[in-house]
């Protein structure tokens, strides 16, 4: 099914959506998560932008222990995305469906997708209910 979305550049593209809509939870005044929405966005997801200034309410609500916490907050699909995972995680994880809560890059690395300043390795990591952690993937920055 093809709909209209926004890519990196504002224009407007049409073309297949690879999963539900995903929700993203930020601050107003945040540009780099903007910039990891446009990232999402030219990769084929459908986001809408949810600004709060009460992200600590929203991570505890979406079960993140504080220490996988990062700038947002996005759900799809019934997982929880927290900071700038690469869309090719995501991505992975809505087609493998590990019995998994969601995935994170803790703190906010400056070489991951929406900061995109090279030189930084970073990890991916899936985590449990019970906040319990293992690398999805690794980066070099």
């Amino acid at each position: 099914m093809n709909k209209w979305y926004f890519g990196l550049a504002g224009a407007l593209l049409a073309g297949p959506l690879l999963a539900a809509p995903m929700t993203v939870y930020k601050s107003e005044s945040c540009g780099c998560c903007q910039d990891w929405i446009e990232h999402m966005q030219a990769s084929g997801f459908e986001v809408t932008a949810v600004n709060t200034e009460n992200m600590g309410a929203i991570k505890a609500r979406a079960g993140l222990k504080p220490g996988l916490a990062s700038c947002h907050t996005a759900h799809i699909d019934g997982y929880v995305i927290e900071g700038h995972v690469p869309a090719a995680d995501v991505k992975r994880l809505l087609e493998q469906k590990p019995e998994v809560q969601g995935l994170t890059i803790p703190g906010m690395p400056a070489s991951a997708p929406g900061m995109d300043i090279s030189g930084t390795p970073y990890e991916v990591l899936s985590f449990d209910k019970e906040g319990n952690t293992a690398v999805f993937s690794r980066y070099p920055g």
